[in-house]
């Protein structure tokens, strides 16, 4: 029998809590924590901006890790009264919802971007997003989630265990950096569930572009939001399932 020595990568509970109450607990990559709590504050709509956080604070409990958010008023009114009205405890999946209308919450409409990606731009961002996963080359085992702007290509990554955590940290990565969603596409590893839409249209990227497949909802989702929504990118072969005039026709098709 033949041993071998494997990185894989850390599982750790992250606990997500505003005023000293744990709002969330996440499966999650105990790496850029600070990003992972305003982008999640962000896309879950807790704030509306990061000028609403007044400190953020990480503490080690050692099963796990609590990132301790405080919230500058009327932030955190806004939060206590949306506590207040929880009928009980939640689940990780759906953080903070308390009904099915909740949970099919329309995402942020997008706009009316003029940004235009190509095929030849989106097989690069997908091919820059897998060069740039240094966690996922090392143990084949997490989800990447890149902000890929034309002519300067992938400016940001963030990887994570879970596909939705990747890109709240996306999200947070790119307020610190004060890069504007609405400049480029937010591309996935993944397939595309409709909370991935609804954080895009948080984040206010026009496009989506993802290596695997949506589901139905996402895809009602990201034409609701007037997303362009790309996936099953193979190179410049792919499917356009929303808003197919962003991006000129070459090898891909248009999924209606």
């Amino acid at each position: 029998m033949l041993t071998a020595d494997r990185t894989v990568p850390e599982e750790t509970p992250v606990a997500l809590s505003y005023g000293g109450t744990t709002h969330a607990v996440m499966m999650a990559t105990p790496a850029d924590l600070t990003d992972f709590a305003l982008g999640f504050s962000l896309t879950e709509g807790i704030v509306a901006s990061s000028d609403e956080i007044e400190n953020v604070a990480i503490e080690d409990l050692g099963a796990g890790i609590d990132i301790q958010i405080r919230l500058k008023d009327p932030a955190n009114a806004r939060f206590e009264a949306r506590r207040r009205r929880l009928a009980g405890p939640v689940g990780c999946g759906l953080c903070g919802i308390e009904s099915i209308e909740e949970a099919m919450r329309s995402a942020r409409s997008v706009g009316a971007s003029e940004l235009s990606i190509g095929p030849a731009e989106i097989a690069q961002a997908v091919r820059e997003l897998a060069a740039r996963q240094p966690l996922h080359t090392e143990t084949g085992a997490v989800h990447a989630a890149g902000f890929y702007q034309p002519g300067k290509g992938i400016v940001a990554t963030r990887e994570d265990v879970g596909r939705h955590n990747a890109v709240d940290k996306l999200a947070g990565a790119l307020t610190k950096a004060a890069i504007a969603g609405a400049t480029g596409a937010v591309v996935v590893t993944s397939r595309v569930s409709v909370e991935m839409v609804q954080k895009t249209a948080a984040i206010g990227a026009p496009f989506i572009i993802a290596v695997s497949a949506p589901t139905a909802l996402a895809i009602r989702t990201a034409a609701g939001a007037g997303m362009t929504l790309v996936a099953l990118v193979r190179g410049e072969d792919y499917d356009i399932f929303t808003h197919p005039e962003r991006t000129t026709f070459g090898a891909e098709k248009h999924v209606a």
